[in-house]
């Protein structure tokens, strides 16, 4: 088991919490995040970049001029890739680039990513962060009582008011503990666990 503080949003001790250790304390395979993450990116790509080639261009078949006797080398419609306005060659269509690496895969990704944040000393686990209303301002006293700038704040649950006093301040986002993911968690500095999500991580990596 890996011991840490909870903390309250004055940045107070207020009890201890234990991380399993085959979780929060695994070894680090960089390997495995890195092939998740570009999956994930993959994913993120809309395959939307499309060219037309020679039969998909506009223009007359006609031939452009007589085929020997000119001196030019042979020619056949302006549709041709050689020319100003004609098809592209091998040029890029409509694509899906998503694939999915296996369960395990990124199960492990998830754990080492997890693991670096515990061993670099990047985790903060709170008791709680409610807010009285829907404030930024609120949120960003909030954040400067933590002396954090750059966070990915998980929540167990919809929590509207931080969701909503969040969504407009850079480098922070709040995401529930359903959708945590291995980029988000490698993209953003710190990491801010409220207290229920462990018992939630923990029963969804221990399958």
């Amino acid at each position: 088991m890996v011991v840490v503080d909870i903390l309250n949003l004055n940045k107070e001790k207020v009890g201890q919490a234990e991380l399993p250790a085959d979780i929060f304390d695994v070894p680090l395979r960089q390997h495995l995040v890195h092939e998740v993450v570009l999956a994930q990116l993959a994913n993120r790509r809309a395959g939307t970049a499309s060219t037309k080639g020679r039969s998909e261009v506009r223009g007359s078949t006609h031939k452009l001029y007589r085929q020997k006797g000119t001196g030019r080398a042979r020619a056949g419609t302006r549709k041709s890739p050689l020319l100003r306005g004609g098809g592209t060659i091998f040029g890029p269509k409509p694509r899906d680039f998503s694939y999915q690496p296996p369960k395990k895969v990124r199960r492990n990704a998830l754990k080492t990513a997890l693991t670096a944040k515990v061993k670099e000393n990047e985790l903060l686990i709170l008791d709680a962060f409610d807010l009285p209303e829907i404030k930024t301002r609120r949120f960003v006293e909030a954040m400067a009582g933590l002396e954090l700038d750059n966070a990915l704040i998980v929540t167990p649950e919809s929590n509207e008011n931080l969701e909503r006093s969040a969504r407009n301040v850079p480098k922070i986002k709040v995401l529930r503990s359903a959708g945590l993911n291995v980029y988000d968690v490698v993209k953003y500095r710190h990491l801010i666990l409220l207290e229920p999500c462990i018992a939630q991580i923990t029963e969804r990596l221990q399958k």
